[in-house]
């Protein structure tokens, strides 16, 4: 079966870190495309950054360029969005997703969800 699972959300003043995992079984991370996606309450869901691939380009949504950054380490099979410089507008439930490779990342299709870590951004 496939699975993804997510971590490393929690709480944060504005302008602190996290890095969030997301841990893949069942496939490898390394033949797809990884999509990190955020719902806040009341918002709709919004891609934040996807990569395709070993080598693909990544994409990241405006407002989080230069803050954010997607990696993968293939020996771990974990898809990571690593998030500086926080600001109360990031604070959402964070999901990972995956699905066939495209390139480039943006547009394509998620099959495959985790079921979210929550961020917290807070004065």
């Amino acid at each position: 079966q496939l699975h993804l699972v997510e971590s490393g959300g929690g709480s944060v003043q504005p302008g602190g870190s996290l890095r969030l995992s997301c841990v893949a079984s069942g496939f490898a991370l390394d033949y797809v495309t990884i999509g990190w996606f955020r719902q806040a309450p009341g918002k709709e869901r919004e891609g934040v950054s996807c990569i395709s691939g070993v080598i693909g380009t990544p994409y990241y949504e405006d407002s989080v360029k230069g803050r954010f950054t997607i990696a993968r380490d293939s020996a771990q099979n974990t898809a990571y969005l690593q998030m500086t410089g926080l600001k109360p507008e990031d604070a959402a439930l964070y999901l990972c997703a995956v699905g066939p490779r495209r390139e480039p990342c943006i547009g394509a299709r998620y099959d495959y969800w985790g079921q979210g870590t929550q961020v917290t951004v807070f004065s």
